[in-house]
């Protein structure tokens, strides 16, 4: 495995985790989030990567959705928001991405900023 496999696999882990973090700040439409997302290279995403992912959190229950009518006369938008099953289970990944934080900075011998964990 070259190191952009390994990057591509690390993005995969961590972009569900991403667009739960987004769309719990306020309800977000897909073509949003996706714009959001290439504001950070390193979590830019397709649609074709981004609506699967959000069609699948909803069906988990993770996710709700409204349309939602535009005020530019443009066609009604999909608004996600996150779901109180949601921000439990963002709540659960936030703790395990913190405790591997705190595990991998922990052997690379530096000091863990960030997370309470000691």
């Amino acid at each position: 495995m070259n190191i952009d496999d390994w990057k591509t696999q690390l993005k995969r882990g961590t972009l569900e985790l991403c667009i739960l973090l987004l769309i719990r700040r306020r309800p977000t439409y897909g073509y949003e989030l996706i714009s959001t997302l290439e504001q950070y290279p390193l979590m830019a995403a397709k649609e074709n990567t981004v609506y699967p992912l959000l069609r699948r959190l909803m069906k988990e229950g993770y996710l709700s959705s409204s349309w939602q009518e535009s005020t530019e006369g443009l066609p009604p938008r999909k608004y996600y928001s996150v779901t109180d099953r949601g921000l439990e289970y963002l709540e659960a990944m936030t703790e395990a991405w913190d405790n591997l934080l705190h595990t991998v900075n922990e052997m690379k011998g530096e000091k863990d900023y960030g997370t309470d964990a000691e």
